[in-house]
């Protein structure tokens, strides 16, 4: 993967974070895509804008996710640090209007983004659980930074086992509610769900923090 990193901390921390996708990406990119954006978001499909918005998809795999929303007539940024689910995204969404950037957590700086700025909407599916304590804080506050007032968050987190070779941590619900809250996000929606691949164990947490009306983050 090209290295877009800020710094030598940043490289390491992608390296872990997307430990086992790439070797996996083949099978990964039919998982995926096994299931839509309206199954896997259920719980939170009220509270997408409806009307065209800037949204951002970190850790956007195939950009299944991204291919729906663009196709609601929103302006998609699909951040995805493993080429190879890269490569199978563009591939299979070649015809939907998705800004590829190679990119992660914590430090996201966006560097490939055509266009800067801020995002009415964030998704981070199946992401934040690869992130430890302290990328977390900092992820947290780099996703406060680039919501636009009022604008969401959208965050999955896996619960149960650990693939084998993955690099992830059992972060729990409240956790995210109350570090949300730190930075000035308030939860509106918190549910949980089992795993739509039928995996023993696995279930989801499903969050929305929103970004209050007038209150512009510190970058």
């Amino acid at each position: 993967m090209s290295d877009l990193s800020t710094s030598d901390g940043d490289s390491i921390d992608r390296a872990r974070g997307t430990a086992g996708y790439a070797g996996a990406a083949d099978a990964l990119a039919v998982q995926y895509e096994e299931v839509t954006f309206d199954e896997v978001h259920r719980d939170v499909l009220g509270l997408v804008p409806v009307e065209p918005a800037r949204i951002l998809d970190i850790g956007a795999g195939t950009g299944r996710d991204a291919a729906a929303l663009a196709a609601l007539g929103h302006d998609v940024v699909a951040v995805e640090p493993t080429a190879e689910l890269r490569a199978h995204g563009q591939r299979i969404h070649a015809g939907s209007a998705i800004d590829w950037v190679d990119d992660a957590l914590p430090e996201l700086a966006l560097r490939q983004c055509r266009r800067p700025g801020r995002f009415e909407a964030i998704f981070a599916t199946a992401v934040w659980m690869h992130l430890d304590a302290g990328e977390r804080g900092r992820a947290m506050a780099r996703i406060a930074a680039l919501l636009m007032p009022g604008g969401r968050f959208f965050v999955n987190l896996r619960r149960g086992p650990v693939p084998e070779g993955r690099h992830m941590f059992d972060v729990s619900a409240a956790e995210t509610v109350e570090l949300g809250a730190t930075h000035g996000l308030r939860t509106v929606l918190n549910s949980e769900r089992a795993d739509l691949h039928g995996r023993e164990g696995v279930r989801w947490s499903t969050l929305v923090l929103a970004a209050d009306e007038g209150v512009v983050a510190l970058q």
